[in-house]
Parts: structure tokens; C-alpha cells; sequence
């Protein structure tokens, strides 16, 4: 795992979080300190209960401290494949949500004043012609939807929006955008103990014991709580057992380039852009104008050979005006997907809920998702469960043959991406 993270040398947010030093008796318990832990830590700690959040490194460390800070309405399943699995009418009300989330997340930016460089604006990207006919569908799918339908860029009008050599077109899309992601999060979490939550940092879980009341061993100390919220994504491990095998942790790739008087012209509109591949490249301008790229995945979670050169040249590929670039920040983390790549909610029992598996389209809808968790717990769960009726299945393979059997599946679709 590489930590030369960008977003840690530019943090605008301080945030102290002690570790746990004692027993604890709290009406809910939340395992995990990215968006979606803090997000409910804030909004239960504003409907009046007792919250403790459990956080085995720093706030904000994994997934959320870490991203492509791309802020997306939907979800890492098509609208298509998803009105498959739940129906025409639950699929709506699904990508409804999605757009609330994108808003409550600029919402929250706007009420806590959380400096998070947010940018409204990105460009969906086509490398072939099989892509540009996937935007056409895209665009149409938008209109369906009630999204803001934006146009298909070509030719000199593209180039003026996105000065590539590398795309065929490009679809506007008005509802997305970016962010900073950890300065975001900690923003939350600051909000979520301003509202009387208690977070703690370094504080990892060992062991969970279902009842009426939750037993949580953490840091040598035990906490009791009438509810639970597990939302350690990628990192949960094997903590919560019957969870095992639902979620995948994937890891990618980002690289941060010295600031270049240059970059302003690369992306003129300071939209965030990724490409229709399966092992796609996403990338944005920085507010201090370096270009943050990401890439590459690694199944096994261990990190590419050479991988600063190796994202480097993939960003030359789309820029060649960067062959000269220095890279001055390469940093990696966990994703946690689904086989179905749509996020999986849900309850082990009647008190301990679960919001994992984004697969990608986190940054906008875990803040929702935390703030469903939180209307669930107080009674009021219709929302929440509109998710838990997405149908899910384990990977195949069990815990030997997993990852094996993933880098076989996907093979296909990274043939598809060369041709």
C-alpha cells in the first residue's frame, strides 16, 4: 500500500480523535471512520443519541481519504443492469436517491464550510466507436431519468474542453463533479463531534457479540451499544464474518503532478473526466493546477512494480503535452466492490446494520448512505431498506480461490478494453 498521498500534504481540516481509554455504554456503535461512519455519526448525534465511532487508523484513512474525489450521481452498476435486478420503478427511486446525495453532499459543504475545493462539471470519455454509441445511450438514459441531459462533445469542440489526442467524444455530465476528498471527510467527522458524537482513532475492533445489547471489544476496552453501524468498506476484513465474501477489496492508483502552468489549458472547464474502459483512467486538475491521474487496479491489493513511471506514462497517453511531467505524489488504497457492482445495505440482526461495497461511486452516495443508516436506526428505515432489496451474491470461490477467480471474470472485459 503507498501513502505518498496528496490529499494528506494539502489537509485543510484539523481534527483531533483520541484513542479509546475506556468502557463505554452508548445507544449506537459505528465501526469505520470514512464518509458513510461519520456521515451517520452526524446525523445521529443531531437527532439526539449517544455515538460512539470506531476507527482502527485515523479518520479518514482508507477508501475516503484516498479517492479519485469524484463526486457521482448512480452507482457502479448501469441504470440498465439495475432495473434488471430491482424493477423499473425501485431503479428510479434509486438513482433519485443517488442525485440527493450528490446534493446533500454540496450541502453539507455549503452548511459546515468545509474547504474542500468543490467543482461541479465532468466529462464522460469515449476511446472507440462501440464508446461513443455506450454515450448516445447514456445520454438517452439521462433524459429517461429526469438528469439534466448534457451534450456529446466531437471534433474542435471537444479538444477546446478536453485537449486530447486520445478521445472520440465526450459526454457532459452536470450533475457530477470533485472534490477533496479527505478534507471533505474530516469536515464531516469536525461537524459530527461539534454535534456531540465521540470519535476515536486507533481504535481497532477485534470482536463483535450480537444481543439486545452489542457487545464491541476495542483497544482493550469493551463498549456496549443498542445498535451497530459496520461500515469499514474494504478494510473490514473478516470482523463481521457472515459479511465475508460479499464485498472484494480492490486496490488503485493515483499520481499527483508537480503544479504546471500548463494545466489549466489540459482540462480549460476544470471538469473531472474518466473514460468508458473497464480498467479505466479518471482525472482532474488540481486547485494548485497538478493533475491528479488514476488507474490501474491490483486484485491482489499489493501494489504494481514500477507503478510511479507506470502511471505516469498512462497519463501520457492521454496528455502527451506531459511527457516532461514530474510526479511529485503516487499513492494507492482499497475499493470495496460487489460481483453486481451495486452497493450492498442491510442487517445481520435487528440492531446491527452494514453500508459497504460502492464499487467506485462512493464519494457522494456513502454520505447518504450514513445518513440512512441513521433514519433507520431512529424507526424510520424505508429508505435504507429501498437498498437492501438490491439482490446480492457472494464471489465465487471462497477465501483460497477469490481473487483467482475474479482476475478470470474480468479477463474478457480487459480484452475489450484493447480493442
Amino acid at each position: 500500500m503507498t501513502t505518498d498521498n496528496y490529499y494528506q500534504a494539502t489537509k485543510r481540516v484539523a481534527l483531533t480523535a483520541p484513542a479509546l481509554d475506556q468502557d463505554l455504554n452508548v445507544d449506537v456503535a459505528i465501526i469505520g471512520g470514512g464518509i458513510t461512519g461519520v456521515s451517520a455519526a452526524l446525523h445521529l448525534a443531531e437527532r439526539g443519541y449517544d455515538v460512539a465511532l470506531l476507527e482502527a487508523h485515523d479518520i479518514g484513512w482508507g477508501a475516503s481519504g484516498r479517492n479519485g474525489g469524484q463526486v457521482l450521481a448512480g452507482f457502479g452498476v448501469g441504470q440498465v443492469k439495475l432495473k434488471k435486478l430491482v424493477g423499473a420503478e425501485p431503479a428510479q427511486r434509486l438513482w433519485d436517491m443517488s442525485v440527493e446525495a450528490v446534493n446533500l453532499l454540496h450541502a453539507q459543504i455549503r452548511r459546515f464550510d468545509i474547504p474542500c475545493d468543490p467543482m461541479q462539471g465532468y466529462l464522460h470519455a469515449a476511446l472507440k466507436a462501440r464508446q461513443v454509441r455506450e454515450l448516445e445511450e447514456t445520454q438517452e438514459e439521462y433524459a429517461q431519468l429526469g438528469a439534466p441531459v448534457g451534450r456529446i462533445l466531437r471534433g474542435d469542440e471537444l479538444r477546446a474542453r478536453l485537449a486530447s489526442p486520445r478521445y472520440l467524444a465526450a459526454l457532459e455530465d452536470k450533475l457530477a463533479g470533485h472534490i477533496h476528498p479527505l478534507n471533505y471527510t474530516l469536515g464531516l467527522a469536525a461537524a459530527a463531534q461539534r454535534a456531540g458524537a465521540k470519535l476515536f482513532a486507533q481504535t481497532r475492533v477485534t470482536e463483535v457479540t450480537p444481543g439486545r445489547r452489542i457487545k464491541i471489544r476495542a483497544g482493550g476496552h469493551e463498549i456496549r451499544a443498542s445498535y451497530l453501524l459496520t461500515a469499514g468498506g474494504a478494510y473490514l476484513g473478516e470482523l463481521m464474518r457472515p459479511l465475508t465474501g460479499y464485498i472484494m477489496p480492490v486496490s488503485t492508483y493515483i499520481i499527483a503532478t508537480e503544479s504546471r502552468a500548463d494545466m489549466p489549458r489540459l482540462i480549460p472547464g476544470n471538469e473531472a473526466v474518466a473514460d468508458l474502459n473497464f480498467v479505466l483512467d479518471y482525472f482532474r486538475r488540481s486547485p494548485d493546477d497538478r493533475l491528479l491521474f488514476g488507474g490501474r487496479v491490483s486484485y491482489s491489493t499489493l501494489p504494481p512494480p514500477a507503478l510511479k513511471s507506470a502511471m505516469l506514462a498512462r497519463a501520457v497517453r492521454v496528455f502527451p503535452q506531459l511527457r516532461d511531467a514530474r510526479v511529485e505524489h503516487v499513492w494507492g488504497g482499497n475499493v470495496d466492490i460487489t460481483r453486481n457492482r451495486a452497493p450492498h445495505f442491510g442487517r445481520l440482526t435487528n440492531n446491527i446494520l452494514f453500508c459497504h461495497g460502492f464499487s467506485g461511486h462512493g464519494v457522494a452516495l456513502t454520505g447518504l448512505a450514513g445518513k440512512l443508516a441513521a433514519e433507520a436506526i431512529a424507526g424510520q428505515a424505508e429508505r435504507f431498506d429501498a437498498f437492501t432489496r438490491i439482490p446480492h451474491a457472494r464471489f465465487p470461490g471462497g477465501r483460497a480461490f477469490r481473487v483467482p477467480a475474479l482476475l478470470l471474470a474480468t479477463a474478457y472485459y480487459r480484452l475489450r478494453d484493447m480493442f
